[in-house]
């Protein structure tokens, strides 16, 4: 049985950091592409960062230069970095594990539960 368990989020101001990370179970990451989506209430789910299963790694234009995506094959985790947020980013978060890399939430098997980030301004 496949399981995704996401830790990491909460409550932070302007300007801070937070690191999420996403573990999996019954797969291996490093056999995947992963990635992370998020949903702010009333808006479509976005892609965020992906890392594809060579490493290549993919940004939303919204968050280049501030989120960092990584992948620990030995700890079978990815990580989302994510610095000098702002309150745009206030939304739930989830990764997602696909057979390839796809900026299209429905192309990924695999979600977790999902965990709010909130950035108060």
């Amino acid at each position: 049985q496949v399981q995704l368990v996401e830790s990491g989020g909460g409550l932070v101001q302007a300007g801070g950091s937070l690191r999420l990370s996403c573990a999996a179970s019954g797969l291996t990451f490093g056999s995947y592409a992963v990635a992370w989506f998020r949903q702010a209430p009333g808006k479509e789910r976005e892609l965020v960062a992906a890392i594809s299963i060579g490493g290549t790694t993919y940004y939303a234009d919204s968050v280049k230069g501030r989120f960092t995506i990584s992948r620990d094959n030995n700890k079978n985790t990815v990580y989302l970095q994510m610095n000098n947020l702002k309150p745009e980013d206030t939304a739930v978060y989830s990764c997602a594990a696909g057979s390839r890399y796809s900026a299209d939430a429905q192309d990924y098997a695999y979600w977790d539960q999902g965990t709010q980030i909130t950035v108060s301004s």
